[in-house]
């Protein structure tokens, strides 16, 4: 395993109850900005492995990423259930929500 990966699974982890991150800011804090896309690939291969809080991730606007509706209502009502309230069908307040876990960026 990749140490970006490593950071991106620990990262995701810290994740409380009630908020959320970008994948964006994940990719940030792990060590490398332009990485989102690595974000995505790795919640959707380790999310059950490692049981990361996969819903805990959103786009950078606030909003869900799935189109496929299932999965678009299992995050969203994940997510509610934890007390995040909605703008929208799909955007909640992200200022309100985003756990800022990006005080230090994990180098190990």
């Amino acid at each position: 395993m990749t140490i970006f990966t490593n950071n991106v699974i620990r990262i995701i982890q810290t994740i409380p109850c009630g908020k959320v991150m970008t994948y964006g800011q994940i990719a940030k804090v792990a060590g490398s900005p332009r990485s989102a896309r690595q974000v995505v690939r790795i919640l959707h291969s380790m999310s059950e492995k490692y049981n990361l809080p996969w819903h805990r991730v959103i786009n950078s606007k606030g909003e869900i990423g799935f189109s496929d509706e299932e999965m678009f209502m299992t995050q969203k009502l994940l997510l509610e259930s934890e007390g995040i309230q909605f703008n929208t069908e799909r955007s909640l307040p992200l200022k309100s929500y985003l756990w800022h876990n990006d005080s230090e960026i994990i180098n190990e």
